[in-house]
């Protein structure tokens, strides 16, 4: 039945009146307009893909024992592409995420839709704001279960920041880390500005997410507790002896019965050695700060001093402390490690790098151990994430990887990027003429590209086939093995030191065979992407090969697309 006009306005009037209570509640939280990107439009009509860069200019690079390491990646393209492929490949695999985005100042610093912003824009901070959040909903569904993000942020957003993290990482929380890191202040008509902000977010609850770092001083303490429950009924387990001949520990005591009472804070046994326990000076049996089965991992901290009063005890060095919430030093200042450090090694004038030494603490705070982890930066700049992640591989052993994302806007990707990233891999030359070791490692250059649609309305079969043949790239990312090792015109292998991945992009299985054989034959687990109309079409096939295990495409890969709105 059709409405008559009387009863039209009256909806709308209602309508009116909702709209006005709504505006006049007052609500806590971000409200802003989302605005439209302009390749919004190109996302609706092609599926994202990655593919080589394809550039003799701009090879892949491999240093040193590159085969035992995982290969370092940088994409480049636009860092919403770019995170719509990885919602794919690395869904849930990414440890840490640290981003430097623009701080939106409105001195043209960045750019929205092809026009910088500039202070005097009525949506400055709607069109942060939308460029933000889009790009952190896909960064989120990135994060392992452990992992953590940080964000880089100046005063400009950092308030509007800090309701976003809060808003979208429920459960996650948010801290905030001031860092000196321009101590010559940015003169205003008010204040100097010296600071800017690092937000860690990180999962809630009593697990340790943030590590240790260096103390500038060493500090040396007793070992025994000296807190409020510090007696030896707080924790039986903390009460032993540690077994001292001169100088030295030789050895870790059990814990006695409730019962046994030692004659005093050391004994003396009948070899020379002496028994210490966790006694203070009235004679209270108190205990050590750690129990019998996991002091021996602090034991190289330990050692032996004879006090005042002639007893001995033991002392523990700490030389690790958990990270202030201000940064401050020479180390953290972006001019002396940040643009100078940039030019040294791309002869390029960066504006605003940070510095090496603060993004290399941010990231060893959340990933010193965890030797393998994976790094994203989708705001990669001048590349100071992928250095610092190698100097933290260089310390310690480590085989992290990372991943850089950027576009190309004044050649940034091919000029800053990638030559920093390469020079630091494989050694480089300073203006003085001092050589500096190169670090070594793999990078993979990718860049972002598309396949377009038959039909923008919905997904045909023919794009199904048409997007099979272009996700090399995409699937080698997944798998990590990037070595081309053998190809057709119905199928790719790739291979890594590790395993084998091998792509069947025909409907038609005629051709199988031949690449089912060359898997079987490998010495490698090998991850076969098949070509199917239905999921799990090929689940349980070719189970008579014990290296060999299958998956679907595309389908898979559409369904992510799909959950996250690009196509």
């Amino acid at each position: 039945m059709n409405k008559t006009t009387e009863e039209l306005q009256q909806e709308i009037d209602e309508l009116k009146l909702q709209v006005a209570h709504l505006k006049s509640c007052k609500r806590y939280g971000l409200e802003w307009e989302n605005k439209e990107e302009e390749f919004d439009h190109l996302t609706k009509n092609a599926f994202p893909i990655l593919t080589g860069k394809n550039d003799t200019s701009y090879p892949n690079i491999s240093v040193k024992d590159s085969n035992k390491k995982n290969p370092h990646i940088l994409i480049e393209g636009d860092n919403y592409h770019s995170l719509s492929v990885l919602s794919y490949t690395h869904k849930g695999k990414i440890d840490v995420i640290y981003i430097d985005p623009p701080y939106n100042t409105g001195n043209k610093s960045w750019k929205y839709n092809n026009d910088y912003v500039e202070k005097d824009d009525s949506y400055l901070h709607s069109k942060w704001l939308s460029m933000m959040n889009k790009r952190l909903l896909l960064a989120k569904e990135l994060l392992s279960p452990d992992g953590c993000l940080v964000c880089a942020i100046d005063e400009n957003e950092m308030s509007n920041l800090d309701l976003l993290l809060k808003e979208m990482f429920s459960g996650y929380k948010v801290d905030h880390v001031v860092i000196v890191h321009n101590p010559r202040g940015v003169q205003g008509n008010n204040f100097s500005y010296v600071h800017e902000y690092a937000l860690f977010v990180y999962p809630k609850g009593k697990k340790s997410y943030i590590g240790d770092v260096k103390r500038d001083e060493p500090l040396v303490e007793e070992l025994r507790d000296h807190g409020g429950s510090s007696l030896r009924t707080d924790a039986k387990s903390c009460f032993y002896p540690f077994i001292v001949k001169g100088d030295k520990i030789i050895g870790i005591g059990e814990v006695p019965p409730n019962d046994f009472h030692p004659s005093g804070k050391n004994v003396y046994r009948s070899n020379g050695s002496i028994e210490i326990y966790p006694i203070d000076r009235n004679g209270t049996e108190r205990k050590w700060v750690f129990a019998n089965n996991t002091v021996h991992k602090i034991l190289s901290k330990l050692h032996v001093e004879k006090r005042n009063d002639g007893l001995f005890d033991i002392y523990r060095t700490k030389d690790m402390q958990k990270p202030r919430t201000v940064w401050s030093g020479k180390k953290y200042d972006a001019s002396t490690w940040g643009s100078k450090v940039v030019k040294e090694i791309t002869g390029v004038d960066f504006p605003y790098p940070k510095s090496i030494y603060t993004v290399f603490d941010a990231i060893s705070i959340l990933a010193r151990d965890n030797k393998k982890s994976i790094v994203l930066d989708f705001f990669s700049g001048s590349g100071t994430t992928g250095h610092a992640v190698m100097d933290l591989n260089k310390e310690d052993g480590g085989n992290r990887q990372f991943i850089l994302c950027t576009n190309n806007e004044n050649n940034i990707c091919e000029e800053v990027t990638y030559e920093r990233v390469k020079r630091v891999m494989q050694g480089y030359t300073t203006k003085k003429g001092k050589k500096i070791a190169g670090l070594g490692g793999e990078l993979i250059y990718l860049k972002t590209d598309f396949v377009k649609k038959q039909n923008n309305e919905t997904v045909t079969d023919e794009d199904k086939i048409k997007l099979t043949y272009e996700v090399g790239s995409v699937l080698a990312l997944k798998e990590n093995t990037f070595n081309k090792v053998k190809e057709s015109t119905y199928y790719q292998i790739f291979s890594s030191s590790k395993q084998l991945t091998g792509i069947y992009f025909n409907e038609n299985k005629i051709d199988l065979s031949e690449l089912v054989e060359y898997l079987a034959n490998q010495d490698k687990p090998c991850k076969l992407y098949l070509f199917s109309w239905t999921k799990g079409e090929y689940k349980h096939e070719f189970s008579e090969y014990e290296n060999i295990t299958t998956e679907d495409i595309p389908e898979p890969i559409l369904d992510i697309y799909k959950s996250i709105g690009v196509i």
